[in-house]
């Protein structure tokens, strides 16, 4: 049982981070000072230009200038943003079509990196003003000039190259963090793998018995798409996918009808930064899984991570959570994870208690993170598995959501038939 005066004492103190926001303000302020110091500068140049005073070189060194401002300008913004969201506050931007790329997957590490390579570029612009100007700069300025230019650019390698390290060890400490919700679900993940996504069964008897060998085996097999960096690898395998499967494996040709340009659209993840759903229906055995477990692994190599299980063991892992009353730390837990995958829903209908729990799930990433679920039946036909609930949870997942329906017979089925015949 949780100590209230710890518990009071703990947000307390994660309450203090709320000092920061007026610094972030009175960076605000100072950005308004550069957007003067810039048109300052502008109107300066424009007169010696129309007065005929300006030479080659008071042009080149001017434009500099600019371009000068204008990168300190970007780093303030990052700062700003970036720094806010790390270490105070998300900013609820609902997939607001301006969000900057990098936003979605800021984190400090991130963060260190932009900034250092954003002092790299600053760096560069004053020594390419130096040498520009190199008759009225003393060679002793010049030697330090680059000297101090040559220490950024060091740093900034040095910090870029021990960021990837930290941030495989925090994927792989959650990996280990994560078996007490997986240690249920290991055996329905194995047979899942045989119902879904097109998989030879041998094939996933080793993927039972040997799920991260498979999964070095099968990333040099990619012939279309080049091989993933290691903290790719590291989050595709804490994903907990019951198999590996790409978007370029996935045979267009067997479902009678689906919106091919959605599902291309869906392959490059922004719906990940957009924090929006993504809900595959159809008959079993027409690929839904295959297509969730394919756009999961986009995700994880456009940065993000994510956590991939059936509707069977989300139910299991939250009813545990519930049971040992920290249903909503584990709800707060899985925020560090911006996709979400429920398979196979509408396979067993749940009692009133488990499908709270689902709306919980819900209800919490509601425009917060992203939701992949795949279900034999459309959204209007979730009351036979969700009861009363439904109609709330399915409200909130379709608002922000892609709605893909695939239409046709079972892969496996035609493919047991053929083999009959054969």
């Amino acid at each position: 049982m949780r100590n209230p005066t710890t518990t009071t004492l703990g947000y307390a103190l994660f309450a203090t981070r709320w000092l920061q926001a007026p610094l972030y303000f009175g960076l605000v302020a100072a950005q308004g000072v550069y957007v003067y110091k810039f048109f300052k500068e502008l109107w300066t140049l424009i007169l010696m230009c129309v007065s005929g005073h300006a030479t080659e070189t008071y042009v080149m060194l001017a434009v500099l200038k600019l371009v000068d401002v204008v990168m300190i300008a970007n780093l303030l913004i990052m700062v700003i943003v970036g720094g806010y969201e790390t270490f105070v506050s998300r900013i609820g931007l609902q997939g607001h079509r301006d969000q900057p790329e990098w936003l979605s997957h800021v984190n400090s590490n991130v963060l260190k990196v932009k900034l250092a390579t954003a002092i790299v570029g600053i760096s560069s612009v004053h020594l390419l003003q130096m040498f520009v100007d190199v008759h009225h700069t003393s060679h002793h300025a010049l030697l330090w000039g680059t000297v101090i230019h040559m220490a950024f650019i060091a740093s900034a390698a040095i910090l870029a190259y021990m960021s990837g390290p930290m941030v495989a060890r925090a994927d792989r400490g959650h990996s280990d963090r994560a078996p007490a919700g997986h240690a249920q679900a290991g055996p329905a993940q194995a047979g899942h793998a045989q119902t879904v996504g097109q998989e030879e069964s041998d094939r996933g008897d080793r993927h039972r018995a040997q799920p991260d060998a498979e999964a070095s085996v099968a990333a040099p097999a990619v012939p279309r798409q080049p091989d993933p960096d290691a903290d790719a690898e590291a989050r595709i395998r804490a994903a907990g996918f019951p198999a590996r499967k790409l978007l370029e494996d996935f045979d267009q040709q067997h479902p009678r009808d689906f919106d091919r340009e959605t599902v291309a659209r869906l392959g490059k993840a922004e719906f990940v930064a957009a924090r929006r759903n993504v809900v595959l229906v159809g008959p079993p055995g027409t690929g839904k899984t295959h297509l969730a477990v394919a756009l999961g692994v986009r995700a994880c190599r456009a940065g993000h991570r994510v956590l991939f299980a059936t509707a069977a063991e989300w139910a299991a892992r939250l009813t545990e959570a519930r049971a040992a009353g920290r249903l909503d730390a584990e709800l707060t837990a899985l925020d560090d994870h911006p996709l979400l995958i429920v398979d196979e829903i509408g396979y067993t209908p749940f009692d009133a208690a488990t499908a709270g729990l689902f709306f919980r799930l819900v209800a919490h990433r509601y425009e917060r993170a992203s939701l992949i679920v795949t279900s034999d039946r459309p959204l209007g036909r979730w009351e036979e598995v969700f009861g009363p609930s439904a109609p709330a949870m399915t409200d909130r997942l379709a608002h922000h959501a892609d709605i893909v329906r695939l239409d046709g017979d079972s892969y496996r089925t035609r493919r047991a038939t053929s083999a009959w015949a054969d």
